[in-house]
Protein backbone atom coordinates (compact mmCIF):
# COMPACT_ATOMS: atom_id res chain seq x y z
CA UNK A 1 0.00 0.00 0.00
CA UNK A 2 1.20 3.42 -0.64
CA UNK A 3 2.10 4.77 2.81
CA UNK A 4 2.63 8.52 3.95
CA UNK A 5 5.56 9.95 2.62
CA UNK A 6 5.11 8.12 -0.81
CA UNK A 7 5.73 9.66 -4.23
CA UNK A 8 2.56 9.11 -6.44
CA UNK A 9 2.98 9.09 -10.29
CA UNK A 10 1.96 12.06 -12.25
CA UNK A 11 -0.61 10.40 -14.43
CA UNK A 12 -3.45 8.22 -12.73
CA UNK A 13 -5.55 6.80 -15.13
CA UNK A 14 -8.29 7.86 -17.83
CA UNK A 15 -11.65 8.75 -16.56
CA UNK A 16 -14.77 7.94 -18.05
CA UNK A 17 -14.45 10.03 -21.20
CA UNK A 18 -10.98 8.74 -22.27
CA UNK A 19 -9.37 11.57 -20.47
CA UNK A 20 -5.83 11.58 -18.98
CA UNK A 21 -6.32 12.38 -15.51
CA UNK A 22 -3.00 13.55 -13.91
CA UNK A 23 -1.81 15.20 -10.32
CA UNK A 24 -0.71 18.23 -12.47
CA UNK A 25 -4.53 18.88 -13.90
CA UNK A 26 -4.36 20.36 -10.47
CA UNK A 27 -2.01 22.61 -9.68
CA UNK A 28 -1.82 23.69 -5.93
CA UNK A 29 -4.73 21.23 -5.30
CA UNK A 30 -4.24 18.61 -2.86
CA UNK A 31 -5.77 15.70 -4.24
CA UNK A 32 -8.50 13.11 -2.45
CA UNK A 33 -7.87 10.30 -4.33
CA UNK A 34 -10.64 7.58 -3.35
CA UNK A 35 -11.26 4.34 -4.16
CA UNK A 36 -14.41 2.30 -3.41
CA UNK A 37 -15.56 -0.49 -4.98
CA UNK A 38 -18.78 -0.57 -7.18
CA UNK A 39 -20.73 2.09 -8.97
CA UNK A 40 -24.03 1.87 -7.54
CA UNK A 41 -24.05 0.00 -4.80
CA UNK A 42 -25.31 1.49 -1.46
CA UNK A 43 -21.99 2.54 0.48
CA UNK A 44 -20.21 3.69 -2.67
CA UNK A 45 -23.27 5.78 -4.02
CA UNK A 46 -23.56 7.19 -0.03
CA UNK A 47 -20.04 8.38 -0.36
CA UNK A 48 -20.19 9.54 -3.40
CA UNK A 49 -23.04 11.70 -2.36
CA UNK A 50 -21.76 13.05 0.25
CA UNK A 51 -18.42 14.66 -1.99
CA UNK A 52 -20.73 16.27 -4.34
CA UNK A 53 -22.77 17.43 -1.91
CA UNK A 54 -19.65 19.16 -0.15
CA UNK A 55 -17.41 19.29 -3.10
CA UNK A 56 -17.60 23.48 -2.88
CA UNK A 57 -16.66 23.32 0.53
CA UNK A 58 -13.76 20.21 -0.42
CA UNK A 59 -12.81 23.32 -3.46
CA UNK A 60 -12.58 26.25 -0.95
CA UNK A 61 -10.65 23.90 1.19
CA UNK A 62 -8.12 23.35 -1.78
CA UNK A 63 -8.97 19.97 -2.27
CA UNK A 64 -10.04 18.36 -5.73
CA UNK A 65 -11.46 14.96 -5.53
CA UNK A 66 -10.80 11.38 -7.46
CA UNK A 67 -12.76 8.85 -7.44
CA UNK A 68 -11.19 5.56 -8.42
CA UNK A 69 -12.88 1.73 -9.65
CA UNK A 70 -12.37 -1.29 -11.25
CA UNK A 71 -15.70 -0.36 -13.18
CA UNK A 72 -16.18 0.28 -16.65
CA UNK A 73 -16.21 3.86 -18.47
CA UNK A 74 -19.87 3.05 -19.27
CA UNK A 75 -20.96 2.06 -15.53
CA UNK A 76 -19.21 5.19 -14.66
CA UNK A 77 -20.60 7.70 -17.10
CA UNK A 78 -24.10 6.02 -15.72
CA UNK A 79 -23.01 6.18 -12.45
CA UNK A 80 -22.10 10.41 -12.80
CA UNK A 81 -25.18 11.19 -14.78
CA UNK A 82 -27.47 9.32 -12.15
CA UNK A 83 -26.14 10.92 -9.63
CA UNK A 84 -24.57 14.12 -10.94
CA UNK A 85 -21.60 13.68 -9.67
CA UNK A 86 -18.84 16.95 -10.86
CA UNK A 87 -15.61 15.18 -10.31
CA UNK A 88 -13.83 12.48 -12.41
CA UNK A 89 -14.28 8.93 -11.94
CA UNK A 90 -10.92 6.74 -12.81
CA UNK A 91 -11.90 3.72 -14.50
CA UNK A 92 -9.51 0.89 -13.86
CA UNK A 93 -10.58 -2.55 -15.27
CA UNK A 94 -6.85 -3.91 -15.27
CA UNK A 95 -6.58 -2.96 -11.89
CA UNK A 96 -3.21 -1.17 -12.62
CA UNK A 97 -4.13 2.07 -10.09
CA UNK A 98 -5.73 -0.46 -7.42
CA UNK A 99 -2.73 -3.01 -6.93
CA UNK A 100 -0.26 0.03 -7.16
CA UNK A 101 -1.58 1.69 -4.34
CA UNK A 102 -2.42 -1.78 -2.65
CA UNK A 103 -5.98 -1.17 -2.16
CA UNK A 104 -6.96 -4.46 -3.86
CA UNK A 105 -6.85 -7.14 -1.89
CA UNK A 106 -9.36 -10.25 -0.39
CA UNK A 107 -12.53 -9.89 0.95
CA UNK A 108 -15.56 -11.10 2.61
CA UNK A 109 -19.06 -11.03 2.41
CA UNK A 110 -21.95 -13.37 3.84
CA UNK A 111 -19.27 -16.18 4.06
CA UNK A 112 -17.78 -15.63 1.04
CA UNK A 113 -14.47 -14.71 -0.47
CA UNK A 114 -13.60 -12.64 -3.15
CA UNK A 115 -10.80 -9.98 -4.55
CA UNK A 116 -12.76 -6.30 -4.57
CA UNK A 117 -11.48 -2.94 -3.87
CA UNK A 118 -10.85 -2.22 -0.40
CA UNK A 119 -12.24 1.50 0.18
CA UNK A 120 -9.71 3.94 0.65
CA UNK A 121 -9.13 7.46 0.39
CA UNK A 122 -5.46 9.00 -0.14
CA UNK A 123 -4.41 12.39 0.59
CA UNK A 124 -1.91 13.76 -1.89
CA UNK A 125 0.04 17.43 -1.36
CA UNK A 126 -0.15 19.47 -4.21
CA UNK A 127 3.61 18.32 -4.70
CA UNK A 128 2.78 14.42 -5.41
CA UNK A 129 3.52 12.70 -1.92
CA UNK A 130 0.65 11.05 0.32
CA UNK A 131 0.33 12.81 2.82
CA UNK A 132 -2.68 11.11 4.95
CA UNK A 133 -4.41 7.64 4.71
CA UNK A 134 -8.07 7.11 5.57
CA UNK A 135 -8.02 3.32 5.82
CA UNK A 136 -11.40 0.81 5.52
CA UNK A 137 -11.78 0.92 8.56
CA UNK A 138 -11.81 4.71 9.20
CA UNK A 139 -14.01 5.30 6.04
CA UNK A 140 -17.41 6.60 6.77
CA UNK A 141 -19.37 6.76 3.75
CA UNK A 142 -22.02 9.06 4.78
CA UNK A 143 -19.73 12.20 6.41
CA UNK A 144 -16.20 11.37 4.07
CA UNK A 145 -16.38 14.85 2.71
CA UNK A 146 -15.70 15.82 6.97
CA UNK A 147 -13.16 13.24 7.29
CA UNK A 148 -11.04 14.45 4.06
CA UNK A 149 -11.54 18.34 5.48
CA UNK A 150 -10.67 16.85 8.89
Amino acid sequence: MKNVGDKVDDILGVDADGKEIKLSDYPGKKIALYFYPKDNTAGCTAQACNLRDNYQELLDAGYQVIGVSVDSAASHKKFIAKYDLPFPLITDPDHKLVEEFGVWGLKKMCGKEYMGTNRTTFIISPDGIVERVITPKEVKTKIHASQILG
